[in-house]
């Protein structure tokens, strides 16, 4: 018992630690801005300016309605369970690895032979994952510790981290594919599995110390991947659920065969197909690489990865996929395919119905099941849904006159949409309209923004809501483009300089609405007052439509 003893102890102490780090934490790291914690948020309030301190906005904070942060709330609860279940697939994944398949009947036996009766056997077997689950939590935990949990947030906005993630993630596809392995020194894990000797509970411990090590070589790719996707996230909590996740589904395969043994008959044996696993994991590691290279392209305006640059890549990526599921292509490590299993030939068969599903989204089409992933619809070069532009003259001359609208409007903006892009001259456009102010807190990398713009703003309901009665704002707070020296500024609630446009608006929304998240929709009225709380992502069409409604009545009402 001392060894759980210990093992509890030590996951309190992280957990402390952790805690200890929230609390103690003054300092919130988000796009390389330091947005030091008030205990009064604050709120824009009518004639003050978006530099404008803090202490002097916390005045009128009585008059101005708290941020309703429910519906971020479940946003936020939706992505801790997303990485949960990433990671639960992440470790059946896994338990079909060559390093690790193979070993389950030894594991098993060893449970079997040594246990003196068949309780004692299952006892050690429920020990021995739970020892699987602490040691991948523990990771999970450290990697928090590590970074701080408002490091994530900021890792998962910047450009160079993001472009850091690309290269991994193509070295871990590579990895799969058969160009090298990935393995940790031999000396010591050779020095940890001498230890699995030893008997009771250090014995078991060093045991799924011994496979956690053992087994690196095919479950690191997919372990970094999920701390890569976790961090992506900015989760505070990500890293230690996703590994909680792919423990849990790693563990449970020892945990049942040693309570049936007779199961084991029943699994497939060790062969070639073990490798094919790997090779499909290859591919999925090389098409999530995109994103990440996507994240930068946007933030730089590199211009490399359009919309329809990216689902060529992907199209490319899956159609070798499914060549290589049917045995038209083979690696080095491959060995012979002599029949397609149907296991085989029905994921092959989902292979290429994904590949002729992306096809039509390189002449516009939506592709709204996996709009969350691709570059924003703006960027399409190519696209039969929208009617040509006017060449010259008229309302499009007036409208590339609006600030940085050169920079956003073919980039990032939705289609068929036509906002401003700076806070105070979408304000004063709002006046003149005598119409509410929209403002879209968004980024170039936000997955819950692309998701919005792709299935609820494209509804006929909300799409007229949002056109004829609002004057809209989208406010990228992860844009890289600098500032001209007479934009830039100090900001008053961090202390940092604001040099670039996604630090103008990063800082604005965290001063001025206490808020780091995007997406981010606030209704102002003409007097840069809120009208209705601001909600966060909202995949419900109706319900984001009485969102914008209530804004409307609420404005004309005053």
């Amino acid at each position: 018992m001392k060894i759980i003893k210990l093992l509890v102890l030590v996951l309190f102490f992280s957990v402390s630690m952790y805690a200890s780090a929230q609390e103690n934490d003054s300092i919130i790291n988000i796009d390389d801005l330091e947005f030091v914690e008030s205990e009064t948020p604050s709120s824009p309030v009518e004639g003050i300016d978006s530099t404008a301190g803090s202490a002097v906005a916390s005045v009128a904070i009585n008059k101005i309605p708290a941020i309703d942060k429910s519906p971020m709330e479940d946003i936020e609860k939706a992505s801790i369970w997303t990485i949960f279940i990433t990671g639960l697939i992440g470790g059946f994944a896994a338990f079909f690895m060559p390093c690790i398949f193979p070993m389950v009947p030894l594991t098993v036996s060893f449970f079997t032979k040594r246990a003196v009766s068949r309780s004692k056997g299952i006892s050690q077997a429920l020990l021995y994952g739970l020892f699987i689950i602490v040691i991948y939590v523990a990771l999970g935990m450290l990697i928090t510790i590590a970074f701080g949990s408002d490091a994530l947030n900021a890792l998962s906005t910047n450009g160079v981290f993001n472009f850091l993630f690309f290269l991994i993630l193509v070295a871990f596809a590579a990895s799969f594919l058969g160009a090298f392995e990935i393995t940790l020194p031999s000396s010591f894990v050779n020095k940890i599995d001498a230890k699995s000797d030893k008997g009771g509970f250090i014995g078991l411990f060093f045991m799924a110390f011994s496979l956690a090590l053992v087994s690196f070589s095919c479950t690191g790719p997919i372990i970094g991947t999920l701390l890569v996707d976790a961090a992506s996230k900015g989760e505070r909590l990500g890293p230690a659920i996703g590994m909680l996740g792919f423990s849990i589904a790693l563990a449970i395969p020892f945990v049942v065969f040693a309570m049936f043994p007779s199961l084991m008959k029943s699994m497939p044996k060790s062969g070639g197909w073990l490798n094919s696993v790997k090779v499909v994991l290859g591919f999925l590691e090389l098409a999530l690489a995109l994103k990440f290279l996507s994240n930068v392209d946007l933030a730089y305006h590199w211009n490399w990865l359009d919309r329809e640059v990216f689902l060529a890549l992907w199209i490319v990526i899956f159609g070798l996929l499914g060549l290589y599921l049917i045995g038209k292509i083979k690696f080095s490590h491959d060995s012979e395919l002599s029949y397609l299993s149907v296991p085989r030939t029905i994921f092959a068969v989902v292979v290429f119905a994904f590949v002729v599903y992306m096809v039509p989204g390189m002449w516009g089409a939506p592709l709204k099941s996996i709009s969350a992933f691709l570059p924003p619809s703006a960027t399409q070069d190519f696209d039969l849904s929208v009617a040509p532009a006017q060449s010259e003259g008229g309302e499009s001359s007036a409208r590339k006159k609006k600030k940085y609208y050169d920079i956003f409007h073919d980039r990032g903006t939705p289609k068929g949409f036509d906002p401003y892009y700076d806070y105070e001259e979408a304000l004063a456009a709002a006046k003149e309209a005598h119409k509410p102010l929209l403002i879209d807190f968004t980024g170039w990398n936000c997955v819950n923004c692309r998701k919005m713009e792709a299935n609820v703003w494209t509804d006929p309901k909300v799409a007229s809501l949002l056109k004829q009665e609002f004057v809209m704002v989208e406010l990228f707070v992860d844009d890289r483009t600098e500032l001209s020296p007479q934009e830039q500024f100090i900001s008053t609630y961090s202390g940092k300089n604001i040099n670039t446009i996604g630090k103008k608006n990063s800082d604005f929304q965290a001063s001025k609405f206490n808020s780091n998240s995007q997406p981010l929709y606030v209704i102002l009225d003409t007097d840069g007052n809120i009208v209705v709380p601001p909600t966060g992502a909202d995949y419900n069409v109706e319900s984001y439509a009485s969102f914008l409604k209530s804004g409307i009545d609420l404005f004309k009402n005053r």
